[in-house]
């Protein structure tokens, strides 16, 4: 796939870039590895300085960092502030809350001094997608390089410029070059990056298939990894929730970032006695949305990212009312240029239908009826992923069996799925593995190392050698 800046409102080429070659990939990484061996030993409060001060820099140039990401994939524009604003509240989260989720932690035991230190791996390799193309940068960046350790990033060929200012926003910040490097290269070139011995780990936010390739690397060089994949949240809703509410939700839930989300609402799921009235009343505020030039603040929805997932998307409707799916509302591209899709209801659903039991990519809801609570949660877990979920129920005893009972690395309840740097975010299943966000997130990519430091009684010593295992 060509490294460049296609708008896909219009179609416009607006700029294309050369991949890196590799002799320019072997400088990057070298002054990577050098770089980390210092940074390393920087003191934490000047690695705080430099999260806190990107976090900064995040706020002043909210607008033209939104309209990046609105020009290179999409988003509309309000939606492209406001990421770079969370960008920006995650940075200072941990700019405050490091030192504490890095400090030694004691570990009482007679006659030694031990604890428990935690200690940066050194290069991260990241391998980020175009959806949400600063946060999923921030996400990894901030807690990562509060850890000392330093980040390749190769972002997808579609957001190049968005890659680029990431790696200019860190230098600005007052990090040394190689804290933070963007490397323009395909993804066949990843491999290669990822076996290099001076590479730690990897982190990757993307599809099942580049996050099975990437493990699979990892795996074969034994190198940690954490990959957040695709989803299929359920959006449950039961005859005791309060319609007015979960409705407007759902519409949310399900077009947030044009519908092209991982943690996305997919799969509404909703009790019999009311699932009539909730689809007449979702179609109704799905039809309300306005589609159209996502640099227009009054714009709901803009286009897909790139040619191929709309394309990929009208496939997945297809097949499912070919399985058997009602197409309830739009279900095409829309006319004219741009990579617009129509925002599209599909009712009875058969489990065995793409709508059911793929990711879609897209504004694009899927409603299937339960006969009751078990029988939600059941059609909640019947699908190969577990990212988020969400359930809409006045009854707390629903909301306990959804809270314990849906299989997924979040449940929300009469909430919408949304990440916050204040917890940990991640799957289960074909969703990945691992942790991002919070005190998991910023420990994925260190040592967690035991030390013991015995005294100099040496018949203390003597009198625990059972111990040694």
């Amino acid at each position: 796939m060509p490294i460049e800046t296609i708008n896909p409102a219009t179609g416009e080429r607006i700029r294309a870039f050369d991949e890196l070659t590799p002799r320019e990939i072997e400088e990057r990484v070298a002054r990577a590895h050098q770089t980390a061996a210092r940074w390393r030993r920087t003191p934490l409060t000047e690695r705080l300085r430099v999260v806190r001060r990107a976090g900064e820099l995040l706020d002043e140039r909210k607008a033209k960092y939104g309209k990046l990401m609105t020009l290179e994939m999409g988003k509309p524009i309000a939606a492209a502030v406001s990421e770079a604003t969370k960008c920006a509240t995650t940075c200072r989260y941990y700019a405050d809350h490091a030192a504490d989720f890095l400090a030694d932690e004691q570990v009482s035991a007679e006659g030694e001094r031990s604890f428990v230190a935690f200690e940066p791996l050194g290069v991260v390799l990241a391998v980020m997608p175009w959806n949400f193309p600063f946060w999923q940068v921030i996400r990894f960046a901030a807690p990562a390089i509060a850890a000392g350790n330093v980040g390749l990033l190769k972002h997808s060929s579609n957001v190049p410029q968005c890659a680029l200012a990431l790696e200019e926003l860190f230098v600005d910040a007052g990090a040394p070059a190689g804290v933070f490097q963007t490397l323009l290269i395909g993804s066949k070139a990843v491999a290669g990056v990822l076996a290099d011995e001076r590479v730690a780990a990897a982190t990757l936010t993307g599809s099942e298939g580049a996050g099975s390739s990437v493990a699979s690397t990892a795996g074969k060089h034994i190198k940690k990894t954490v990959l957040e994949l695709g989803g299929s949240d359920p959006f449950i809703v039961m005859a005791s929730a309060d319609l007015d509410t979960a409705v407007k939700a759902a519409v949310s839930a399900r077009t947030i970032n044009n519908g092209q989300s991982c943690i996305a609402a997919k799969r509404f799921i909703v009790a019999e006695p009311i699932a009539d009235q909730f689809t007449r009343r979702f179609i109704d505020g799905m039809r309300a949305l306005k589609i159209g030039d996502p640099m227009d603040e009054r714009t709901d929805i803009g286009p897909l990212a790139m040619p191929a997932i709309r394309d990929d998307l009208h496939d997945q409707v297809q097949r499912s009312v070919a399985a058997g799916a009602t197409l309830a509302l739009g279900g095409k591209p829309r006319d004219g240029a741009g990579c617009f899709y129509e925002p599209t209801v599909l009712t009875d659903v058969p489990e065995h239908a793409p709508a059911f039991c793929e990711e879609t990519f897209g504004p694009l809801a899927a409603i299937v009826r339960a006969k009751d609570t078990s029988d939600a949660i059941r059609l909640a877990n019947a699908t190969r992923f577990g990212l988020g979920a969400s359930a809409w129920t006045r009854d707390s005893a629903e909301m306990e069996r959804f809270a314990r009972e849906v299989d997924a690395g979040s449940v929300f309840v009469n909430a919408i799925v949304a990440s916050d740097p204040r917890f940990p975010f991640g799957g289960i299943k074909a969703s990945g593995y691992g942790r991002e966000l919070s005190a998991f997130g910023i420990r994925e990519f260190v040592n967690i190392k035991t030390v013991r430091i015995k005294s100099g009684d040496r018949g203390a010593i003597r009198d625990r050698t059972h111990e040694a295992e």
